[in-house]
Order: C-alpha cells, then structure tokens, then sequence
C-alpha cells in the first residue's frame, strides 16, 4: 500500500516539476497542442508511460489540451511518491505545458 504524503512533502515535490500544481488531492498539469491530434499522440504516450509504471492517471482530452490528474487510489486516493514519479516520466515526453 503507498503511502499519502505530508503538505510539506507535496510541496517540495512541486518546486522540482514544471507546470504541475496541486489540486485538492491530485497532481494535474494541462499540456497545449498545435492541434487535436497532437494531444491524441501525447495522450497516447502518457497512457504507455503509465502503464509501464502501473500507475493511471485521469485524462481530459480536449480540443488543442490534455490536462493530466494523477492520484493514488491505495492510498485513499491522495498524492505520493507514485504520482510525482509518473509525473516525471510524462514531462520527459517534452511536451509544453500551460
């Protein structure tokens, strides 16, 4: 079972991402496209990231936006290290946010 971090944890975990922010208890960040389809790719990408790591987050797809919200369903549903990781690997992906 993972373990929820403290607020100071999430805190700093924040200060070391670029773009995420908290929002009651997930991590989301909206990425910006060129054109629908390129957030189809990127959302494409996100959900092979996440199911290498096992962890899933939610995805709202929109016209020209993906806006990624991940949380951790074993531990009642609030931050760990677990979505700050997966968060992570996504922005390796290169992606702009907004």
């Amino acid at each position: 079972m993972a373990i929820a971090l403290s607020d100071a944890e999430i805190k700093a975990g924040l200060a070391k991402l670029n773009g995420w922010a908290r929002d009651g208890d997930e991590l989301v960040k909206e990425f910006r496209f060129d054109n629908y389809l390129a957030g189809l790719a990127f959302a494409a990408g996100v959900g092979v990231i996440a199911e290498g790591l096992n962890h899933h987050p939610d995805l709202l797809i929109g016209w020209r936006r993906v806006k990624v919200s991940f949380t951790t369903h074993d531990a009642g549903g609030k931050i760990t290290a677990k979505d700050f990781a997966a968060a992570e690997a996504i922005d390796g992906l290169g992606y702009p946010s907004t």
